[in-house]
């Protein structure tokens, strides 16, 4: 609730300062009769409306989860982003085409030295509102800000070439209006552009920080019952909201009272350390015998013959029937059924003893 607070009122900020900046902007354009300071003053608006989205979006997220979304809202930030985003695109697509007609058809434009001065403080204004917004939205996980304080770094950037300009007329009568507006349309639409694509890849869903799960298989892995995890897989439903699974190796002498035991204490101290729901699986580990360990070895021989195995995990073995089951993860592109197919075979053909029950696992995350 806190953080929703805090992304309201630096929203309403970034509203109060984009109004007024709008204001003296769209004055010093049609004053001065250049359409890159009006430009600009539209895209202070459209700024202003991509708070007032940042916090609709945000309160609608921040509703509590029901039986039709038992996840939650969360992610409706990221539509949010993707609605600021569509603004922002088609801000520059309507500043692009203004440009290419005031090229094709050139004015005069007219500075005094008050426009200058007002451009100048809009450039410092933007400036740190940029700096201010995006190291909010960093700090809250934000990508609504974080959009918002990158575009007005960029509106700072576009500013202060809007006053490189007017110098240029002022002192040698070149009319650069419509070949800014065009430079500023550019910068418009390549920011859209940056963040409607990570909107959907956060949409679509994206590989986890590798420095998040390293740091929890540390955490996991530092329970001396646990050999290894493995299959960690994390779904983000909001920038608060991480649900996911992971196995864990312990061996297979431990009875249900203790795996309960072990299995509960993970989960407690990762959703402690990384407020992270996380469901915990177990694979068994054989106890180790000389016989058993000959056939690890013949397995790990036969997959060192082909590269596009990541990991092999899972292994046990139940040697009354002579079977062996286990995990294996492929890399990205790796024609699959293919090579499993021919491990299948060869590890028949190297121990026909003994029944291989090979399961196709995925590379979810470092």
């Amino acid at each position: 609730m806190e953080r929703s607070k805090q992304i309201i009122r630096v929203s309403l900020v970034g509203i109060a300062a984009n109004l007024i900046l709008a204001a003296f902007k769209a004055a010093v354009g049609l004053l001065a009769g250049s359409i890159a300071v009006i430009l600009d003053a539209v895209n202070n608006l459209s700024d202003a409306l991509s708070s007032v989205i940042t916090i609709l979006g945000t309160k609608l997220a921040n509703r509590p989860p029901d039986r039709k979304h038992p996840y939650g809202h969360g992610r409706i930030e990221h539509l949010t982003a993707v609605i600021i985003a569509v603004i922002i695109l088609l801000a520059g697509l309507t500043s692009f085409r203004e440009s290419v007609d005031k090229i094709l058809h050139p004015s005069a434009a007219s500075y005094t030295a008050i426009s200058l001065v007002i451009i100048a403080a809009a450039v410092a204004v933007k400036f740190f509102l940029g700096r201010y917004v995006k190291a909010k939205g960093t700090e809250y996980h934000s990508e609504s800000l974080v959009a918002s304080g990158t575009d007005a770094s960029f509106d700072a950037v576009i500013s202060l070439s809007t006053l490189a300009a007017a110098a240029v007329s002022m002192l040698w009568k070149i009319n650069l209006e419509g070949w800014l507006g065009a430079v500023i349309s550019i910068f418009i639409l390549k920011a859209g552009i940056e963040i409607l694509q990570d909107s959907f890849n956060d949409l679509i869903g994206v590989r986890v920080d590798g420095e998040l799960t390293r740091a929890l298989r540390d955490q996991i892995c530092s329970h001396p019952e646990v050999h290894g995890a493995y299959d960690l897989i994390l779904h983000r439903y909001g920038p608060e909201k991480t649900i996911g699974s992971v196995h864990v190796e312990v061996d297979d002498t431990l009875t249900a009272r203790e795996i309960h035991a072990l299995t509960r204490k993970i989960s407690e101290e990762v959703f402690s350390s990384f407020g992270i729901v996380l469901t915990v699986g177990v694979y068994a580990a054989n106890t180790q015998s000389p016989e058993i360990a000959a056939l690890r070895q013949d397995v790990d021989a036969v997959l060192a013959n082909y590269p596009q195995v990541q990991q092999i995990h899972g292994f046990y073995v139940e040697p009354t029937q002579k079977r062996a089951t286990f995990d294996l993860v492929f890399s990205f592109g790796a024609d699959v059924p293919r090579l499993y197919e021919e491990i299948r075979a060869a590890l028949a053909q190297r121990r026909p003893e003994y029944t291989f029950d090979v399961v196709i696992d995925s590379d979810f995350s470092d």
